[in-house]
């Protein structure tokens, strides 16, 4: 009995944990989105543009998140139309945030490797079509999985309470593997992508010198951030084979896997946006310094 009330008592500082992680983070991107709005210049500017989308794609995501894990928890039962309304946003968003990262990656290679025609990319109308092609490509998956589910479920299944997680939304087992299959797809096209503007910017970075040489150098660390939140977010695809595999061997060894495999798959790349662009962007830095202190700071 002691046993039992120790796992208890450590699954709730666990869960109060992430309420201090996401809540945290919360905070710094609606620091982060403010700032944004506040100097015409980032609403003016492609790169800035899409990196306040992947702030609230993180930032909604993370409280979509938060919400099933805290009624998982608590055993909370939903109908399922509810369910399947919080799991449509859902499903669109965990795409959303790769998908910008693998935009945003395009940009920087345009930037450095064809810089006379960065301008005419990478507008502020382009940016604005960007965002729609990101949406409508992370919505793909999505729909696919909702077609499969629509056509298998029955009316009163709708109407039935559950605790609300994807797995409700799988009735055979094929169509798990259809999901996967989608979701493989989608993150070896854009590491591709990332691979192809590692290797180019990469090309210019050796070719380059002076000024050139550094900003080149900054742009291709930034694509090795992209690269490694990429790898984290396609690392979370594969954690619910684990999981499965885990939970035939002991429960208690599940939880645990499960809560690693949040922590570090769900939550950490989506936190690691501000950490990319936020702080190591030197007139965003600047500027969310400034807006922090109330206008009292002026770079030198």
């Amino acid at each position: 009995m002691a046993a039992n009330n120790s796992s208890v008592y450590n699954i709730n500082d666990r869960v109060i944990l992430v309420q201090i992680f996401v809540g945290l983070f919360l905070c710094i991107n609606f620091l982060l989105i403010t700032n944004f709005f506040m100097k015409d210049l980032f609403h003016t500017t492609m790169r800035y543009i899409l990196f306040a989308v992947t702030l609230l794609s993180d930032s909604l995501f993370l409280i979509l998140t938060n919400i099933l894990l805290i009624m998982n928890y608590f055993r909370f039962t939903t109908q399922i139309w509810l369910c399947l309304s919080i799991y449509i946003v859902m499903s669109m968003y965990t795409f959303v945030t790769p998908v910008t990262l693998t935009a945003m990656t395009l940009e920087r290679y345009v930037a450095i490797c064809m810089p006379l025609r960065h301008a005419e990319l990478c507008s502020t109308r382009s940016a604005l079509h960007c965002i729609l092609i990101i949406h409508g490509l992370s919505s793909v998956p999505c729909i696919v999985v909702l077609s499969t589910f629509f056509a298998s479920a029955t009316h009163s299944f709708y109407t039935q309470d559950r605790i609300c997680s994807v797995e409700i939304f799988i009735f055979h087992t094929w169509q798990g593997h259809l999901r996967s299959a989608i979701s493989q797809f989608y993150f070896l096209i854009m590491c591709i992508a990332i691979v192809f503007s590692y290797v180019k910017i990469m090309k210019v970075a050796k070719a380059a010198s002076g000024d050139n040489k550094k900003s080149t150098w900054k742009g291709l660390r930034t694509v090795v951030l992209h690269g490694f939140q990429l790898l984290l977010c396609l690392i979370q695809l594969w954690c619910p084979f684990i999981e499965a595999a885990v939970l035939q061997i002991n429960v208690m060894l599940f939880i645990n896997v499960r809560y690693l495999n949040y922590i570090f798959f769900i939550l950490s790349p989506r936190c690691l946006s501000p950490l990319i662009y936020g702080l190591r962007d030197e007139i965003f830095f600047h500027a969310l310094k400034s807006y922090a202190l109330c206008g009292l700071y002026k770079k030198q």
